[in-house]
């Protein structure tokens, strides 16, 4: 395997996750006791996004710490992975978390009830803070790294969730308008299902080693078959292993039958060129010189 030189990202140390799981479970605690002394389902659906959101962030938390652990015989890659893996849940939770929200705000709107709109408004405002202060700490780490995202995605959506909670409870109390607890609640879920899915879809990818959507692989083709000495790179393999990990696996088939020291050098052509066209910093190829073997770009294994 050669790898080429990688980008400089930010080290993320988790300890900005570590504050938010602290603020949500606050957040979370004085929803439900708010919700069911108020009788405000929208309140106890804000808390249960919230007790979702303590949940991934933990999950985002360890596999923050894990992809840190270095590789071993037994685990050769370590666990740098498990971002993706934690990215992959916390967008499923979201999305059945949403599909609860909409069974119980279709339950409600069939008999609304009347709520204590005092103690909703006055606890969305405290989920506005704390999560906008979460929001804030994860954005720069959300860039860069998907399982970030998804933490910061889950905390985002919440402090929208949060602002729907509040103008729901100015316009119960002001207006006695009971059915709109139920209503906000039914948005909330169906924007909970648009942001988990659009996540879910690019971690699945990531773990079923997909072609990453940036990377047109007969470019990648075309681009090392126009340097000298190559007759024609095939048996392509082009996947993500982390969030900033690209990876390729070819045959490379000669038009000489060259040394290993210059294929060392053709070589260094080929991953200076990746790198610097398509953000692929792990090469591993295997060379060859008239043998008979597929020869197609894509080759089933």
């Amino acid at each position: 395997m050669s790898e080429s030189p990688k980008q400089t990202l930010p080290v993320l140390t988790g300890n900005n996750l570590l504050i938010s799981i602290i603020l949500n479970i606050g957040i979370t605690a004085a929803q439900v006791v708010g919700g069911l002394v108020s009788g405000s389902l929208s309140l106890l659906s804000d808390a249960l996004h919230n007790f979702s959101d303590v949940l991934s962030l933990i999950v985002s938390f360890i596999a923050t710490k894990l992809s840190k652990q270095k590789a071993s015989v037994d685990k050769t890659f370590g666990y740098k992975r498990a971002e993706i893996l934690a990215a992959f849940i916390n967008a499923f939770t979201l999305i059945i978390v949403a599909i609860l929200l909409i069974i119980e705000a279709v339950k409600r709107f069939k008999v609304p009830e009347v709520i204590g709109s005092d103690l909703v408004i006055w606890l969305s405002i405290l989920g506005i803070v704390a999560n906008g202060l979460s929001v804030l700490l994860l954005k720069k780490d959300a860039k860069h790294n998907i399982n970030m995202r998804s933490a910061y995605l889950h905390l985002l959506t919440d402090m929208l969730a949060s602002v729907a909670v509040l103008i729901g409870g100015l316009l119960m109390k002001y207006f006695e308008w009971y059915w709109i607890d139920s209503v906000l609640t039914f948005l909330i879920a169906l924007y909970l299902i648009w942001v988990g899915f659009d996540l879910l879809k690019t971690s699945t990818k990531m773990l079923m080693l997909f072609t990453p959507e940036a990377i047109n692989l007969e470019d990648v083709v075309t681009t090392v078959n126009s340097l000298a000495k190559v007759r024609m790179l095939h048996h392509v393999h082009i996947w993500h292993l982390s969030d900033t990990e690209v990876h390729l696996e070819a045959h490379l088939d000669l038009e000489e039958d060259i040394t290993t020291s210059e294929f060392n050098v053709l070589l260094g052509q080929i991953e200076s060129l990746l790198y610097q066209e398509f953000s692929i910093n792990h090469i591993t190829i295997q060379p060859e010189y008239k043998k008979e073997d597929p020869k197609e770009i894509i080759v089933q294994d």
